[in-house]
């Protein structure tokens, strides 16, 4: 992107989304970073913006009293330290604006910065003072603003506990900084400045609640933070036409923190996530053949400003959830292009044997598994899962289909020509001679070897064969009864023989169907094993890092408050801590009966495809025993003439 664009239209008070904008993040593949910079209007937020773009100009700076940034502005830039990430900057409208007079849009504009952000950096002027971080109000209203979880009482909201699962890490910048950092003769970094800052005074009076509400905001809402002061960067003649001076000309101090600033933000800004760990791309699915193209965060940006637009509250989970059916779907669709383009290979040899169907088969699953896995989240029930397998399952029957009209193709056009010359002699009346029975058997006996001898006929082999042999059946008969050198007996003999070898081939040809069944089932049961050992082993470790992350983050917080002094705030957060094991727990529990009613569904399946089964294996056995008896009562111990 040569130059930032709207993200989001800020008119009248009223948030609206950019389409071209949306547009843009459509076509980012990228993982994306989102650093985002929010401060009071005409505080110098732009030019950060423009550092970390590396570049003297792009966002507007401005030099007069008058806001220039309206709205939250986008730009795009290759990440200078992470391959294959994109930096997302957005330079947000400055707060506090007495032109627009309306502090709930100011809100608003706060709220969508954090939604997005994985950084988020607060520009402010002068110094960390009580003045200073009342200004950053905003905290205190974003339980009002957002909310976690639809399910979720506001009380819990409230406390902060479920905030801090996806605030972005937050970054204080002080400019025009002109104090010592020292306190009590002792000098300090701008982290314990910050730290001290925010320190919370001990009492219960109003006065002291109110001095402590924000701080305690910032820090539960803010657990990982960091700060940095700028000096001013030239005098303040020059500073209308800063966007215009060279590097050389600012002043050396503020050059140096700018770099130091610069390098911190690319180093440890995170890639953005939602909740549940599931990092962000600019794409929202790459569907072959690239249809259904809808950035994740382009996503977030039209959901949140719709629902903000609408006059309700944004919810985080039921966002994640709309996102998650799009995603998912797409993870389908990306899984099942996967398997198909595995089965190309085969599908250029149909047709082939069942083994070799299946084993190719097995291959192509474990690949789209592993897309499917890689893309899907939230797929609690499984539903995406199932409809992955059903529609490979799907693709499966077709490929079944082309590989068998192969192999019948294929099958008769082997037969019609071993049996070529056959069919002529017959014209002929070659076999209408006495004794012409036994040539025309020979020579039917020859026809059957040679075909059984020719490879990778495929799996209708014996099933084409079957049909063959009783198209002649008819011709055979008729060749029997019209030999005169045979005597009556030896002519019931040999039709009881002829009756015996078409069974014996259609037993053939119903235990190829039997070995194919076999193999689906096979084939199904460890595709079935698979699918759900990965999804459970996927959903365990997404569960465990989230549920870590927001753990080790509250235990932090709670020594950090035992550290000051703060007994009761770090009571409050131990007792916080229990709820988040207690709560994880729960989830654990929940996921697993989800899990134990996925087992049972793919464990009715197979008892399903078992019953099928047995009623096949029945129907063959009833099929193959009756005229196996008659034959053994009419025909002593000797070879049929009929293969």
């Amino acid at each position: 992107m040569d130059s930032p664009m709207c993200l989001v239209k800020n008119a009248d008070g009223e948030l609206c989304v950019e389409p071209e904008a949306i547009d843009y993040l459509m076509g980012l593949k990228q993982r994306v970073v989102v650093v985002a910079v929010v401060g009071l209007y005409r505080t110098g937020k732009s030019y950060l913006m423009n550092k970390l773009a590396q570049k003297k100009s792009g966002f507007a700076l401005g030099a007069t009293i008058q806001s220039k940034t309206k709205g939250i502005w986008m730009w795009c830039v290759p990440h200078p330290e992470k391959t294959d990430h994109t930096l997302v900057l957005l330079d947000t409208e400055g707060l506090g604006d007495v032109e627009k007079g309306d502090s709930k849009n100011d809100a608003w504009i706060f709220s969508l910065a954090i939604l997005l952000s994985s950084t988020l950096v607060y520009n402010s002027q002068g110094t960390i003072n009580n003045d200073a971080v009342e200004k950053l109000q905003y905290v205190n209203e974003l339980t009002e603003m957002i909310k976690v979880k639809s399910s979720t009482d506001d009380k819990e909201e409230g406390e902060g506990t479920q905030f801090m699962q996806f605030f972005p890490n937050f970054v204080w910048t002080v400019r025009d900084f002109t104090l010592q950092l020292e306190i009590d003769g002792r000098e300090i970094t701008p982290d314990q400045y910050l730290e001290n800052s925010l320190q919370l005074k001990k009492g219960t009076s109003k006065k002291i609640n109110d001095y402590n509400f924000p701080r305690e905001c910032i820090r539960n809402f803010f657990p990982s933070r960091k700060c940095f002061v700028f000096p001013s960067p030239t005098t303040p003649d020059n500073m209308q036409r800063l966007d215009s001076m060279d590097e050389a000309e600012l002043s050396e101090r503020f050059r140096e923190v700018a770099d130091t600033f610069c390098r911190f933000i690319f180093q440890e800004s995170r890639t953005k996530t939602v909740i549940g760990g599931h990092t962000l791309t600019g794409e929202m699915a790459h569907v072959f053949p690239h249809t259904c193209l809808i950035a994740v965060l382009g996503h977030l940006v039209t959901t949140y400003v719709e629902t903000i637009a609408k006059g309700n509250v944004p919810c985080l989970e039921n966002a994640v959830l709309a996102m998650a059916k799009i995603e998912n779907q797409a993870a389908v669709d990306e899984g099942l292009a996967v398997y198909q383009e595995g089965m190309e290979d085969v599908k250029a040899l149909f047709p082939v044997d069942i083994n070799q169907l299946s084993e190719n088969q097995l291959c192509s699953e474990a690949q789209a598994r592993q897309a499917f896995m890689k893309r899907s989240f939230k797929d609690e029930n499984g539903e995406f899962l199932k409809a992955l397998a059903e529609a490979i399952g799907n693709h499966n029957v077709n490929l079944f289909k082309q590989n068998k009209d192969a192999s019948e193709k294929k099958c008769k056009a082997l037969l019609e020509n071993l049996s070529a010359l056959m069919d002529q002699w017959v014209k002929k009346g070659t076999y209408t001679t006495p004794g012409g029975y036994e040539l025309y058997c020979n020579h039917h006996d020859n026809i059957v070897a040679q075909y059984r001898a020719e490879p990778n006929k495929g799996v209708r082999a014996e099933e084409v064969l079957e049909q063959f042999l009783k198209g002649k059946s008819a011709e055979s008969n008729s060749i029997l009864q019209a030999d005169k050198k045979m005597t009556e007996k030896e002519k019931e003999i040999q039709a009881e023989k002829m009756k015996t070898a078409e069974l014996e081939h259609e037993k053939a040809a119903f235990k190829e169907q039997q070995a194919e069944m076999e193999r689906t089932i096979e084939n199904n049961r460890i595709r079935q094993e698979k699918y759900l050992k990965e999804k459970m082993e996927k959903e365990k470790k997404q569960e465990q890092q989230e549920f870590n992350r927001t753990l080790d983050r509250r235990m932090q917080e709670q020594k950090d408050l035992l550290e000051k002094g703060h007994k009761e705030k770090a009571e409050l957060m131990r007792q916080e801590i229990l709820e988040i094991k207690k709560n994880n727990q729960l989830e654990r529990e929940a996921n697993a009966q989800n899990q134990k009613a996925l087992q049972e569904l793919f464990k009715q399946q197979a008892e399903g495809q078992s019953r099928e089964r047995e009623m096949f294996m029945r129907d063959l056995n009833n099929r193959s025993q009756a005229p196996a008896q008659v034959v053994e009562r009419l025909v002593p111990q000797q070879p049929c003439i009929l293969m």
